[in-house]
């Protein structure tokens, strides 16, 4: 077992109707002037930002908004964002949306006190030591950021993709109201899905095999989300299930599913890359290439596949072959991918055979050209990286 740090300090406001709290949970963090960050016309015409205006006017609380925000985030949204907080005095950041809104929030946070570009602190070039707080309010249950230290965010310019980590990005406070996901498409509902396991995922196949809680725990979250995604996709309004989908979600990315192992992270490396070069869903990009990344790992420690068959997909022991086992398990994923709709090859991901040229301008990118390595289950070089993408082509 790893000796570890827990920090988990967002105050999280769930169930019916908890949006309207919103102006109240602002005050109380000592906003006066808020950025309400938002994407497309959903928030608007479900009458969700009607509701948050409301409620910041209740508690007296001023209010500039910026939409716009896209899937994979944009650093040019995140200028304008930081550009805005300065000419206004904004002094909280409040996120309306799913993962991509919280992430582009946690960006202008990082960027409103910093001298240089923001980029700079996603190249690992500078570090922010001020940051505006965050607040959200979270309708799509995916990405997890809403309890998380990190945030994604792609340059348009040349199509990279790059995260930037620090507690300060954690927020203040989450509302989480599964009402406010019932009008998600299926697509979407079924990429979140599979982000939410994908983040217990990457932290639970590890060399580490002495943490039993937190392995039953990941397990748990895994089977859960497993289960639940089918009955919402049937039937949308389905409360129960997908609060226990939206809850997950959180439990995924707020490191409780890690606590005392090593997380691999390689799948993340290698799809920011396809949703970078190809502006795909990240869950479905998680999807493509998950099948691959797994043939190519599992040898460093087969039994803990053969678990993940057997305790999270259900499939019989084979006690003659762990090999076996576990390769069962990982096609018994890669028919519940494409049983909510998902994709399990680059193929199927972008409608066309990717080529041997992308296939190395996307292993470059990721090794950033050859000078760093992904992942700790195996650790991969560029040539590995390569590999895994020509795998699951």
């Amino acid at each position: 077992m790893k000796d570890f740090k827990y920090y988990a300090p967002t105050h999280v406001v769930f169930g019916k109707n908890t949006e309207n709290q919103v102006g109240e949970l602002v005050k109380k963090h000592n906003g006066k002037k808020v950025l309400l960050h938002y994407g497309g016309q959903s928030a608007i015409k479900s009458g969700l930002l009607d509701r948050v205006e409301n409620s910041l006017k209740q508690s007296g609380i001023e209010y500039v908004k910026l939409g716009g925000v896209v899937p994979n985030p944009r650093v040019s949204l995140v200028r304008k964002g930081i550009e805005i907080c300065k000419n206004e005095n904004i002094d909280f950041l409040l996120a309306v949306g799913g993962g991509s809104v919280i992430d582009s929030c946690k960006a202008i946070s990082s960027g409103r006190f910093f001298e240089g570009d923001v980029w700079e602190l996603y190249l690992k070039k500078a570090k922010a030591t001020k940051y505006l707080p965050i607040g959200c309010i979270l309708t799509i249950p995916a990405a997890g950021s809403e309890m998380s230290d990190g945030s994604v965010i792609t340059n348009e310019d040349g199509g990279f993709k790059k995260d930037y980590c620090v507690d300060e990005f954690r927020c203040k406070f989450a509302i989480m109201n599964p009402e406010l996901t019932y009008t998600l498409p299926a697509w979407q509902t079924a990429c979140g899905a599979t982000d939410i396991m994908m983040h217990t995922m990457e932290r639970y196949f590890s060399k580490d095999d002495d943490m039993e809680i937190t392995d039953s725990i990941a397990e748990a979250v895994l089977r859960t989300v497993k289960e639940q995604v089918q009955i919402v996709l049937k039937n949308p309004t389905d409360y129960n299930s997908r609060a226990q989908i939206m809850w997950s979600g959180s439990l995924a990315h707020n490191d409780l599913t890690g606590c005392g192992t090593s997380g691999d992270w390689a799948t993340h490396n290698l799809e920011h890359e396809l949703s970078g070069m190809f502006d795909v869903s990240h869950g479905a990009g998680l999807a493509a290439v998950w099948g691959s990344w797994a043939r190519y790992t599992r040898s460093e420690n087969m039994a803990r596949f053969a678990r993940f068959a057997v305790n999270v997909m259900g499939v019989k022991q084979d006690f003659k072959s762990l090999e076996q086992t576990a390769e069962a398990g990982i096609v018994a994923m890669e028919n519940f991918y494409h049983s909510i709709g998902m994709p399990t090859s680059i193929h199927e991901l972008i409608g066309r055979e990717i080529t041997e040229k992308e296939i190395l301008e996307m292993a470059d990118k990721c090794s950033n050209y050859g000078q760093q390595t992904i992942g700790c289950l195996k650790v991969l070089s560029r040539e590995d990286m390569a590999a895994i993408y020509r795998l699951a082509k």
